[in-house]
């Protein structure tokens, strides 16, 4: 079959606070963009993925408070195929506080190709990505053509068939999640349908992407303990009506899963082609059906795939039903379980739209250190009504959580994202990269943050004085960078850019002084 004609995916420079890079700056591989490239590819087209943040992830610029990493925007240009036009070119909102990132791209692609449809595509399975159904204006003012919400993989192929037989923007709106702009208005179909059986689509594209400079940097969203890891969606969805999440609004409450089988076959192919023995689930909610976790675990020891994965992204640990689930998960070779209590108190808890069981989650915890699985517990500080009280509550459960043995925590500060329910309940901010989960622009924050440093401080110390060896062991694979925990993990990364920001700055400060000399 005759190859059609090139379609250019592109992924956007990482963009991080400059005055928080413990808390921002999470490397997170492209998977949305991998599993688009295999679609496009199977249906004949030609492909080429441009990894603005993975070719060059040690180069950084800063402007102002945000540090960008990757290429610049005119050296994406550079690695454009020396050929015939491209069919379209399409970039991926992978993460909200990239946008800024992704709207540079948009303004220097048009300019130099202003006659090639241009698009921006939604990533609708993480919780940092955002919805882009109200906020498409910025990408069109920017110079995008077109915006794909919703799952990419079928919509995408309906948009270049459409630019293929040369039809109208206006025969896009026959397909549902598809918008465009044309002559100073912009057009949207909301999205109404989802992609029913996930084991029909391709196996993620990786071999169109720079894996080695991924696996260089000896970091990643979850704790990387091997020289070589690779992200893995189980699922899509998920069905809790979390208020502060943009997942509700992009999936709609359903939650799919791809079958056992269909999920080892892509391990064992990982495994067998590239050597990968780590994986990182990302799924936004793996575990919602506890028969399917136990199919997924014997499938992988029925057929002895030697290998190791985490739950990076986080569950909901009510949903593993009792500690058989967790010792099959960990006889599967499952290392690492991230869940998300958000809060101690029943009041925040129920503005949330999200109960916790904190009994069943100390049961969890517990049979996840008998059966050699690391624990993370997540909060979120400053949902609209929380106060002082609810957050001593907070500080009361994470105590309860070190006491029946959980590895780490992560504390992280209400930001709205678009497409949350909350989001309309900000404003302060001046674009969409400072919605992080440090959000300065909050007139609480300084509050909040005095509030998550010294929780941060107690857990050491609750720790120190219960499980002391532990955090000596912690100490030791810090150094030699066998991360088990993200709490390990992150200073590290976290020492990488304070290095590669404060090198940048003298070179530019040297820079401009030799400039004002020659003057």
């Amino acid at each position: 079959m005759k190859e059609k004609r090139k379609v250019i995916l592109i992924n956007p420079n990482l963009v991080l606070l400059k005055s928080d890079v413990f808390t921002t700056g999470v490397v997170y591989m492209p998977f949305g963009l991998a599993y688009l490239a295999a679609n496009v590819r199977a249906e004949g087209y030609g492909c080429s993925v441009i990894d603005a943040f993975g070719e060059k992830p040690n180069q950084i610029w800063v402007e102002d408070d945000l540090v960008y990493r990757g290429l610049t925007s005119t050296e994406v240009i550079d690695y454009f195929p020396d050929e015939e036009l491209p069919l379209a070119i399409i970039i991926y909102a992978c993460n909200l506080t990239w946008h800024q990132s992704t709207l540079s791209l948009i303004k220097e692609i048009k300019s130099r190709y202003p006659s090639v449809p241009l698009g921006v595509i939604e990533n609708t399975q993480a919780v940092t990505a955002y919805s882009l159904e109200n906020i498409q204006g910025e990408f069109y003012e920017a110079g995008a053509n077109f915006v794909i919400m919703g799952e990419p993989e079928e919509r995408c192929l309906k948009v270049l068939e459409n630019f293929s037989t040369g039809a109208s923007y206006e025969k896009l709106l026959e397909h549902d999640g598809i918008g465009y702009f044309s002559e100073g208005k912009s057009y949207y179909t909301k999205v109404k349908e989802k992609i029913v059986d996930l084991d029909s689509l391709p196996f993620p594209a990786w071999d169109l992407f720079p894996l080695k400079n991924y696996w260089d940097l000896k970091y990643s969203h979850g704790p990387l303990s091997s020289k070589k890891y690779l992200p893995i969606l189980t699922s899509r969805g998920c069905p809790y009506p979390c208020r502060f999440c943009v997942i509700p609004e992009t999936n709609d409450l359903e939650w799919r899963h791809r079958s056992a089988k269909n999920i080892v076959d892509e391990l064992e192919h990982w495994r067998n082609t590239l050597g990968v023995t780590e994986f990182h689930i990302e799924d936004v909610n793996p575990t919602v059906n506890d028969k399917q976790t136990r199919r997924i675990c014997k499938e992988i020891i029925d057929r002895k795939v030697n290998i190791h994965w985490k739950v990076s992204s986080g569950t909901k640990v009510e949903t593993i039903k009792n500690e058989e689930t967790i010792q099959l998960m960990a006889q599967a070779g499952c290392k690492y379980i991230s869940i998300s209590p958000e809060s101690g108190s029943q009041r925040v808890m129920k503005l949330l739209k999200k109960p916790f069981d904190l009994e069943h989650a100390v049961k969890m915890i517990a049979a996840m250190n008998r059966f050699g699985i690391k624990s993370q517990a997540c909060f979120v500080l400053g949902f609209p009504g929380e106060e002082d009280p609810d957050r001593e509550l907070t500080r009361k459960m994470v105590y309860d959580l070190v006491r029946a043995g959980v590895s780490e925590i992560a504390l992280f500060v209400v930001t709205p994202v678009p497409g949350s329910d909350i989001y309309e309940n900000f404003e302060g901010y001046d674009n969409y990269s400072q919605l992080n989960f440090s959000p300065t622009w909050r007139q609480d924050y300084e509050h909040l943050n005095k509030f998550r440093v010294k929780l941060y401080r107690e857990f050491l110390f609750w720790k120190v004085c219960s499980r002391p060896l532990e955090i000596f062991k912690q100490v030791l694979n810090f150094v030699f960078r066998r991360f088990e925990t993200k709490m390990e993990m992150v200073p590290f990364r976290a020492f990488h850019m304070m290095i590669k920001i404060k090198v940048f700055e003298f070179q530019r400060k040297f820079s401009n002084s030799t400039f004002q000399t020659k003057s």
